[in-house]
């Protein structure tokens, strides 16, 4: 019988383990000829000698994922333990080590942490509109503005715009105090919170002063052409068909286009429907746009985030089968 330790130093332990030990039952299971163990930081392999070597070889992929993303979901742990080939492997392993969106401040790197923020990082290299649509927290805004602050520090374009509609979530406009731009800004404001993540304050503030980032209602995009231009339109499902289709037709001469929805979260009035399913489902197989779809494996807020999701949608599926049966 051999013996290995592997450290766990570069990694957050309580996230490797997971919530009860759950992620480190699942590599219990996955290696029942094992004697594993956990001590602190570590991680004492008891066995064969071919078994020790194959399971060190998945820990080492699961710590190199977590360095580089942080986070790891109990779904994505269990694929990468089961991943038998150099695809899968890659499929969670970034091997390129320019991964990185955008350096913020005080050296924050900013990069793509999931699968499919990853495949919404490619689909912008290849396509100029990209659908990206996902449950909350899943890292859509996030994504959406790193690209677009990587594509202005790069010169790829010369401005970014960020709108989203001003739909009241049960709050009503009129009733806010301040001016327009302070009833509004709240509305807005993820989008400032993503930006200082990405960009210092001094520097943030003369981009804003000189409308090199502009951030807006998405009602004053009407009439205008967006040449130059990264622009995301963010909780697309608050907008209706109009006004979606008025947004896809501002995009001008090398501009690039992110809209981010989440078709769960529809704060219109019950007489107005959100545009986003039509605009997703009509622009299928055109060349140069790209559909990304968001899952609750993207979550990477608090972890009880995911577990919200799932509820929801199991209660969604069965008032629609309800639905049916009556």
């Amino acid at each position: 019988m051999t013996e290995t330790i592997i450290n766990l130093e570069t990694v957050n332990p309580i996230e490797f383990f997971g919530v009860n030990n759950s992620k480190f039952d699942i590599l219990k299971k996955k290696f029942p000829l094992l004697k594993i163990l956990s001590r602190g930081t570590q991680i004492k392999l008891s066995g064969a000698p071919e078994q020790i070597d194959l399971a060190k070889e998945k820990i080492d992929l699961i710590i190199q994922y977590m360095e580089r993303n942080g986070h790891l979901s109990e779904n994505y742990f269990e694929q990468i333990l089961g991943g038998d080939d150099a695809e899968t492997i890659d499929n969670f392993i970034d091997k390129n080590p320019n991964d990185v969106l955008v350096f913020g401040p005080n050296g924050k790197t900013v990069r793509a942490r999931t699968a499919n923020q990853k495949k919404m990082v490619t689909a912008a290299d290849k396509n100029d509109i990209i659908f990206a649509i996902g449950p909350a927290g899943t890292g859509k805004t996030y994504t959406a503005v790193a690209l677009a602050v990587r594509a202005l520090k790069n010169k790829l374009v010369k401005k970014i715009i960020l709108t989203r509609p001003a739909v009241e979530a049960g709050e009503s406009l009129g009733f806010l105090p301040g001016d327009l731009k302070e009833k509004i800004d709240p509305y807005l404001r993820p989008l400032y919170d993503a930006l200082d993540d990405m960009i210092p304050a001094d520097k943030l503030g003369y981009y804003m002063t000189t409308r090199t980032i502009e951030i807006a209602p998405l009602a004053y995009m009407r009439g205008r052409t967006l040449d130059n231009a990264f622009i995301i339109l963010d909780e697309s499902q608050n907008a209706n068909d109009l006004q979606i289709k008025m947004f896809l037709t501002r995009i001008g001469a090398n501009a690039k286009a992110i809209i981010t929805g989440d078709p769960t979260q529809v704060d219109l009035p019950r007489n107005q429907k959100s545009g986003l399913e039509k605009a997703s489902r009509i622009l299928q197989n055109i060349e140069g746009i790209a559909h990304i779809q968001l899952d609750e494996e993207d979550v990477v807020r608090h972890k009880l985030v995911k577990a919200i999701i799932k509820a929801y949608d199991k209660e969604r599926e069965n008032e629609t089968e309800n639905s049916y049966h009556r």
